[in-house]
């Protein structure tokens, strides 16, 4: 799938907030300076779209982009910052799990992990979380130009062994770079298989 249009369509911090048109809805979430605004505009290959910062946490609302006219592209707040206080965090949570349980529309949830580390335990908490609740999601591995192609093997290797812990099969993944497009067809792709299939 190529991306011809992509632009801002609204921020919300409830679904009930969200842009009017009501179109299918593939979000993306991690945890802190994983490379979320990077991933987004290197997948829409719009420079500015998502506002990239070395702040953690510059995103508190849900930010809806569409696509195409005919999708939403939706990045959403990261979890497991520990420098925020607890309010801070506990309103982010809720806003997080507001929109995965009610939003109607979201048909995948791409979970993004730093793919230099393992797996953390927050991400597979979070992940079991969105099994227990039937909500569809794949993961990316971000930033795998900063490593060696068999190094990058064997750590996603072990964070599969991590995964197959808790599940019986593993989600569907990809590996990514924002700095060389890494992953940006295999992802698109596989979105634009699936909006086929609606």
């Amino acid at each position: 799938m190529k991306i011809t249009d992509a632009s801002f369509a609204g921020s919300s911090t409830r679904t009930t907030q969200k842009p009017k048109q009501k179109l299918p809805e593939f979000a993306f979430i991690g945890r802190s300076n994983v490379g979320k605004s990077s991933l987004i505009n290197m997948l829409t290959g719009r420079k500015k779209l998502a506002m990239t910062s070395a702040t953690p946490g510059k995103t508190k609302v849900v930010n809806h982009f569409l696509i195409n006219g005919s999708w939403y592209l939706v990045d959403l707040p990261g979890y497991g910052y520990a420098k925020l206080p607890q309010k801070a965090r506990d309103e982010l949570k809720a806003l997080i799990r507001d929109y995965i349980h009610n939003s109607e529309e979201l048909v995948m949830l791409f979970v993004l992990v730093d793919s230099r580390h393992d797996i953390g335990r927050i991400d597979l908490d979070f992940m079991a979380e969105l099994g227990e609740n039937g909500v569809p999601f794949g993961i990316i591995y971000t930033k795998c130009d900063k490593q060696g192609p068999n190094v990058l093997t064997a750590q996603i290797a072990r964070d599969e062994e991590l995964l197959l812990q808790d599940w019986e099969t593993l989600p569907p993944s990809f590996r990514s770079s924002s700095q060389t497009g890494m992953g940006r067809e295999e992802i698109l792709d596989y979105i634009g298989n699936i909006l086929t299939t609606l």
